[in-house]
């Protein structure tokens, strides 16, 4: 997908950070910066986007009841935009195919494909990221657009 190559090259520019846009338990939106990147899916392989939420927070429960987000990834006006439905990792989500003791690594891969580097320098916080419940957000691309579309 042309639109997944412009939105790693977008995200690289800026360190990861990506406007999430995702719904509440109501069914309003809200929006939240994170840090993403492009990654293939730790099952199928497929190229995917992928983030990660922190345990305890309110985005977990509202992306197990509305599991469509749309992210956009930008640097200066350019822009690219991918909606699709999410997929959950963690200690309280199990993905189907995909053994929970791999998830330090996923979670390492996520974050250096948001911000540079490689899975090795992110090592140092697995204990951190184990103790604060984070779960990796997978979103299988459905639709993309951009500013040159």
């Amino acid at each position: 997908m042309v639109e997944l190559t412009r939105a790693r090259e977008l995200g690289s520019r800026e360190y990861g950070l990506a406007v999430v846009i995702a719904y509440r338990q109501n069914g309003s939106p809200y929006a939240s910066v994170v840090n993403a990147g492009i990654i293939n899916h730790p099952v199928i392989a497929e190229p995917v986007v992928g983030f990660v939420a922190q345990g305890g927070t309110k985005k977990l429960p509202n992306l197990r009841l509305h599991a469509r987000v749309t992210v956009v990834f930008r640097s200066g006006w350019d822009w690219v935009a991918v909606e699709g439905d999410v997929e959950l990792a963690g200690p309280e989500d199990p993905l189907r195919g995909f053994a929970i003791v791999d998830l330090p690594q996923l979670l390492r891969e996520i974050y250096a494909s948001a911000a540079g580097g490689s899975p090795d320098d992110w090592r140092e916080l697995d204990a951190v990221m184990a103790e604060e419940g984070h779960t990796a957000v997978l979103l299988r691309p459905i639709r993309c657009y951009s500013s040159s579309a």
